[in-house]
């Protein structure tokens, strides 16, 4: 492999390569989780690939996810076993083979309030025991996701201590995967792809596109390019019709909040909480390691054209306090929040279906002019739906290739859970770099200064931000802000940190070459 390291002047020297007439086997149009999935599956197995993204890696909706490896408790729920199945192998995969040190086991509490029926109570009862089959089918060690149970209201109040005394009879514990970061999933995703020779190549916009031709645009200089491919697959999600107009898509708004730490009392456990009226519908509280909560999440069809970034109505921001305070100690307001999101689906249309209730299976289809568009599915599934596309691609353009074998390529950073707790390095970089851990903390071996944090009462140091600069793909301090630290999440933190990540990404953009 070559190197695995994005930066300006490696998209500088590769943009040049295109620009002079080089021809790939496969151009990607889009950066986030499924289109990085696609260039490393193709460049896996040899094949030559571009990847291009009008913005930045994890621009668009893999970046506003609920931060979960799923496995597919609510696709059971719904009678869907094949891809409760596929959600359970690919959490997996993630979890055990390719990136245990981007995901950690997540407790999941499930309070059982006077409120709750016995058959509601069943019903959940069943579903979380059918889960933990498909657990066990899917090869996952109950060390890494233990067997639910059922715990008395003692026990609950131990692991959740701001949860609803009142009424409380116990409660279901469960436990499902969660990402350290779904925005660094992809640009890790993103570099292991570059290390196969990929091209990654941010800051172009795809003009106009044919099966085998794109026609993009430099934002960074104006210039315009064809780049020339045997074929060319449309991975941008919920923006896919505007390349591909025969795609049919429902796209449906998530929102999340986040809340400050102290405000919620749960420890280190996540609490589900039916919504009222519905039997299978949960919102959710996520605790993070830094003690602030994600609250989520909604599922509100949406029409209209498709923003770069999604807003949070206010009716979101009610619904979800409303709905978290019936199961708390305490009712939460928006003084509590300090940041929030949404995330648009790229749902598949179906007439007259809710979204809520839409499939989130994927689907792989090929315009008349030969470009392959995938669409739906979910984070989870990247990989899988990755692959197929590249099937597709390799059948329909006639390349030459192997199979798939990501199911078994570990990503960069990756180790054994008993490797990555031996790392010299502190606990916090190796949840987020895993064994490169030590090369981002040298900078600030080397100079102190840059192992300082950005600001006072922040943890993000001067040398994650040069690291992101250097090997992570970074342009400017936005790309920093949002989506290699993700202070950007809290206008406050950014506020913080926004002075100093811009010095030192000027700093760090001259010294590239």
């Amino acid at each position: 492999m070559i190197s695995g390291s994005l930066n300006k002047g490696r998209r500088e020297r590769e943009l040049e390569e295109l620009a002079s007439g080089a021809r790939v086997d496969l151009v990607v149009i889009g950066g986030g989780v499924t289109g990085t999935g696609i260039a490393l599956d193709a460049a896996s197995r040899g094949l030559s690939v571009a990847l291009v993204e009008a913005h930045d890696l994890a621009f668009g909706t893999s970046r506003w996810s609920s931060k979960l490896v799923h496995g597919g408790l609510r696709y059971l729920a719904k009678g869907d076993v094949a891809l409760a199945h596929e959600s359970a192998v690919e959490r997996n995969i993630l979890m055990t083979r390719t990136a245990p040190h981007l995901t950690r086991t997540a407790p999941q509490l499930f309070p059982l309030h006077a409120e709750t029926s016995r058959p509601q109570q069943a019903l959940i009862t069943a579903g979380l025991h059918a889960g933990d089959l498909l657990r066990r089918a899917a090869g996952t060690p109950s060390r890494v996701l233990p067997r639910p149970r059922s715990i008395p209201a003692a026990e609950a109040m131990a692991l959740a201590p701001g949860l609803r005394r009142s009424g409380l009879r116990g409660a279901l514990l469960s436990f499902d995967g969660a990402l350290v970061d779904d925005a660094r999933l992809v640009v890790t995703l993103a570099r292991t792809a570059a290390a196969f020779g990929a091209r990654i190549l941010t800051r172009l916009s795809a003009l106009e596109i044919t099966g085998d031709r794109v026609r993009a645009r430099d934002e960074l200089t104006g210039g315009e390019l064809d780049i020339f491919a045997r074929k060319v697959v449309n991975a941008t999600g919920v923006w896919a019709g505007q390349l591909a107009p025969s795609v049919r898509l429902r796209p449906s708004r998530g929102s999340h909040l986040v809340l400050a730490p102290g405000s919620v009392q749960i420890g280190r456990s996540s609490v589900m909480v039916g919504v009222p009226g519905e039997h299978n519908r949960f919102i959710l509280l996520l605790p993070q390691p830094d003690g602030r909560v994600y609250l989520g999440i909604t599922d509100e069809p949406t029409d209209g054209p498709i923003p770069d970034t999604p807003e949070v109505p206010q009716s979101d921001v009610d619904f979800l306090l409303s709905v978290a305070s019936t199961a708390l100690s305490v009712r939460l307001t928006e003084s509590d929040v300090i940041g929030a999101y949404a995330g648009l689906r790229p749902l598949i249309e179906t007439d007259g279906a809710r979204t809520a209730d839409l499939s989130r299976k994927h689907a792989v289809l090929t315009s008349p002019d030969g470009v392959i568009t995938i669409v739906g599915g979910k984070l989870t599934t990247y990989r899988r739906m990755a692959a197929d596309a590249v099937d597709t691609a390799i059948t329909e353009a006639g390349l030459h290739c192997g199979p798939s074998r990501t199911h078994r390529l570990p990503l960069l950073g990756a180790a054994r859970r008993s490797q990555l707790s031996t790392v010299d390095a502190s606990p916090r970089l190796v949840t987020k770099y895993g064994t490169e851990a030590p090369r981002v903390a040298a900078a600030g071996e080397v100079d102190p200064a840059m192992a300082a944090p950005l600001y006072d009462g922040g943890e993000v140091t001067a040398a994650e931000v040069l690291w992101g600069v250097r090997h992570e793909g970074a342009l400017d301090a936005s790309d920093i802000l949002h989506r290699r630290t993700r202070l950007g999440l809290v206008p406050a933190d950014a506020d913080a940190a926004g002075p100093r990540i811009a010095e030192l990404v000027e700093r760090a953009l001259v010294g590239i070459a």
